[in-house]
């Protein structure tokens, strides 16, 4: 048995363990991304962005109309929102819309959007994961870059008042005889030095397949693959302030890498790893919103949901999910 193998068969057993001991806990959870509608046309589209930092307001009314429960939440850098309800009550009479009290003063912060129902896509273990239609933030006018919009097409000119129109005269006439000069003879041009050859193409790894895992990615001759993120970023910044309160805001994402022994620490080193495999490659099993997400949910549930969160990433990591292997070259000095 190779050691990988070894690792998923520990894992398993684990997860089963955890199972046995861990203890019913019921929770809802609502979480959903907030774009900047650039062009203001109602709907995200290729010119729109997440944006960080917005206030969103999740509010639910009773049969007689009046508001029965409300929570705010703040969206962290990928535009991602998370709330937790203790047990599992019923929202489905809820609805999130951004709040416009409080927000920062940003380019895209002028008008808010229509209000999206809340929509149950996972029932499973006592929890409930709602879901949320994109909402909506707006800047005081369309960008300068935004195609004109079909419902304001540009006006004709007006005609002046009194003046009718000229009718155009449709008499038939003979175009005027008009004849081109003799060109002069040119002498003969000197012929062109050949072109040189094209450099060869860039390697472009974004595209290609690629997962590494952990200890690859704290070697010294692979530190040229931070491109996006910095070691010490601190993870409440990238996971949001859930992760900032179970690990504490002083924990880079470095730190986070060495992580081991503990089925907490362990989800947040393969998390971390598998946020840096998802930037550095486009197919890789997870994108950056999906790590996010995922990892957040793992918080929120139980031990249980950890592990199993844990040995997803692991996989994911590790190629062994989609057959793929690590693509990294040692970086030139």
């Amino acid at each position: 048995m190779d050691w990988w193998s070894l690792r998923l068969s520990f894992s398993v057993f684990i997860i089963l363990a955890a199972a046995a001991i861990d203890g019913a806990r019921a929770d809802a959870m609502v979480t959903g991304t907030v774009f900047c509608d650039q062009c203001k046309d109602g709907q995200t589209s290729l010119f729109d962005y997440p944006i960080s930092g917005i206030k969103v307001r999740v509010t639910c009314a009773g049969a007689d109309g009046n508001t029965t429960m409300s929570r705010e939440e703040t969206t962290n850098w990928f535009g991602i929102y998370s709330m937790r309800f203790d047990g599992t009550p019923n929202l489905s009479n809820c609805h999130a819309q951004v709040s416009c009290n409080g927000q920062r003063s940003t380019v895209c912060t002028a008008a808010a959007g229509p209000a999206q129902n809340l929509r149950l896509t996972f029932s499973m273990f006592d929890l409930e994961i709602y879901s949320v239609d994109s909402l909506l933030t707006q800047p005081d006018h369309p960008m300068s870059f935004c195609p004109q919009s079909a419902s304001n097409p540009v006006s004709p000119p007006p005609s002046t008042p009194g003046n009718p129109p000229a009718t155009p005269d449709t008499t038939p006439r003979s175009p005027p005889t008009f004849r081109l000069p003799p060109m002069p003879k040119l002498p003969p041009f000197p012929s062109l030095p050949p072109l040189p050859p094209l450099p060869p193409m860039p390697a472009m790894p974004f595209v290609e397949a690629s997962a590494c895992p952990h200890q690859t990615w704290t070697m010294p001759e692979y530190k040229c693959y931070w491109r996006v993120l910095n070691p010490y970023t601190k993870v409440a910044v990238i996971f949001g302030p859930l992760v900032g309160r179970r690990y504490g805001t002083d924990m880079t994402l470095w730190q986070g890498l060495q992580g081991r022994g503990d089925p907490y620490r362990t989800l947040l080193r393969e998390a971390t790893t598998a946020l840096l495999n998802s930037y550095n490659s486009m197919q890789f099993t997870y994108n950056t919103a999906a790590v996010v997400t995922h990892m957040n949910q793992a918080l929120m549930d139980s031990q249980r949901s950890v592990l199993r969160t844990a040995l997803r990433f692991m996989r994911a990591n590790s190629g062994s999910s989609g057959k793929v292997s690590c693509k990294f070259t040692p970086c030139s000095k």
